[in-house]
């Protein structure tokens, strides 16, 4: 068992192959310049895709993830956790989520040069080593642009019942169509029958 190799959460051998192959990249500067005589569709692309290019520094990602936030009515506060800090804690660090409430998960990232296909946003659930649920969400497509993107997935239902309480850890994976690994980072859940118990 300890000779398992790990794998990034992007590679997880289960994927289904959906015979999907993504489009063929082109820069902003090509798209931009396509039909340039066509009047409305400039005014679209303007839209879908601003001025141009929001950083030009090569050294600075195209994607960056900054923050997860978990999000449900019935929580005392805000679960939100930094990714533009120390990833490290966050995986010493716990987040506590009562059993059997609604609740959705925001993700806020950022688009700096680039467009980039086929975001997705990879959850995987361990208990006690062994893995217990795999979710894959499609982000989408984006272009840059200097506010931030937020993505939110659809609602769900925290599980509830004495066997499901307790500790989870999290791999979560931000990654594209051509599986570039924008951010990887893990975390730990907790699964209550109270939120201060």
């Amino acid at each position: 068992m300890a000779d398992k190799e790990e794998k990034p959460v992007g590679e997880e051998e289960d994927e289904t192959d959906l015979n999907y192959t993504p489009p063929a990249q082109k820069t902003l500067h090509e798209i931009q310049e396509l039909d340039k005589d066509d009047e409305s569709l400039n005014k679209y692309k303007q839209t879908l895709l601003g001025a141009g290019p929001v950083v030009a520094d090569p050294t600075i990602p195209n994607v960056q993830v900054t923050r997860l936030t978990l999000m449900c009515d019935q929580a005392p506060g805000p679960i939100t956790m930094d990714l533009a800090g120390d990833l490290e804690a966050l995986k010493k660090q716990s987040f506590t989520l009562k059993e059997g409430v609604d609740y959705r998960v925001k993700i806020h990232f950022k688009v700096n040069r680039d467009i980039v296909a086929g975001l997705k946003y990879i959850h995987l659930t361990y208990r006690k080593g062994l893995r217990v649920d795999k979710a894959v969400y499609m982000v989408g497509s984006y272009g840059p642009r200097v506010e931030e993107h937020e993505f939110m997935t659809p609602v769900e239902e925290a599980p509830k019942g004495m066997m499901v309480r307790g500790s989870y850890h999290i791999k979560s994976c931000f990654t594209d169509d051509d599986k570039t690994d924008h951010l990887s980072w893990e975390w730990n859940l907790a699964i209550k029958k109270e939120w201060n118990e």
